[in-house]
């Protein structure tokens, strides 16, 4: 049996490289081998992100164009496309009185719109490598979330088009998975929801105690199933939606 793990002079594209989950991918995928291009839109961390065999590209996903740049940059600095993580996301807790139609927008545009572009952007190249798709969820989807949700909803329908798009580009040999994970110490609540360290804090707390394994996740929780997921020596699955979380979501 051949080493699914060998990732050598292929080439990945992971949106929102330049932090959590997304830089432990491109770590990963870069220890094992492979050329990768990271997006994001703060220059300051795609710097600190920079290493041999990483290209970076400030860019914001918000952008309707966003995807056209990422795969021509792409395809000149490596000449290939094997496999694309859609870990780019937006979110931001809002109660009812407080929705706000532009910060909804803007959800919608990183969450479903931009990997789609990218999808749309990449695919003769991924069909080329028979290479493959996998999208970053949210295991928050999987109930109800108060305050948060809009970023679950369009999480969710990023996890429904993951299903579309694996019968899509099945004919392609394309094939397209996500990962849902649970509660990761991943910097987000600070990060992409713009939270106080403070309440950041209470929230992981409270969360952890709510894990039915007993702690939040770590990257090297989710970047595994990642690359696993992507390496096309799994080229009979297709189309699921991998939920990792501790167990988190199967409480009330």
């Amino acid at each position: 049996m051949t080493n699914q793990n060998n990732w050598q002079d292929k080439v990945a594209i992971v949106t929102g490289g330049s932090s959590g989950i997304g830089l432990a991918t491109t770590k990963a995928l870069i220890e094992q081998g492979a050329k990768v291009l990271i997006t994001g839109r703060n220059e300051g961390r795609l710097d600190a992100a920079s290493r041999d065999g990483v290209v970076t590209l400030k860019v914001d996903s918000a952008d309707p164009d966003s995807g056209k740049h990422i795969a021509e940059t792409a395809l000149e600095k490596f000449n290939r496309i094997d496999l694309i993580v859609n870990n780019s996301g937006a979110g931001q807790p809002m109660p009812i009185a407080n929705y706000d139609a532009d910060i909804i927008n803007n959800m919608s545009a990183v969450n479903i719109i931009a990997p789609s572009m990218l999808i749309k952007e990449a695919q003769t190249e991924l069909s080329k490598t028979k290479g493959a798709i996998v999208n970053i969820g949210t295991a928050v989807s999987r109930n109800a979330v108060p305050m948060i949700a809009h970023y679950a909803a369009t999480k969710a329908a990023l996890e429904h088009l993951t299903k579309s798009w694996a019968i899509e580009l099945a004919s392609d040999g394309i094939r397209v998975n996500a990962i849902s994970p649970g509660p990761v110490k991943s910097g987000a609540l600070t990060g992409m929801m713009g939270l106080p360290d403070e309440m950041a804090q209470q929230i992981e707390e409270q969360e952890a105690k709510r894990v039915p394994l007993g702690r939040r996740g770590l990257t090297s929780d989710i970047v595994p199933w990642i690359l696993r997921l992507g390496h096309t020596e799994n080229e009979w699955l297709t189309g699921q939606v991998l939920t990792i979380d501790g167990g988190w979501s199967l409480r009330d």
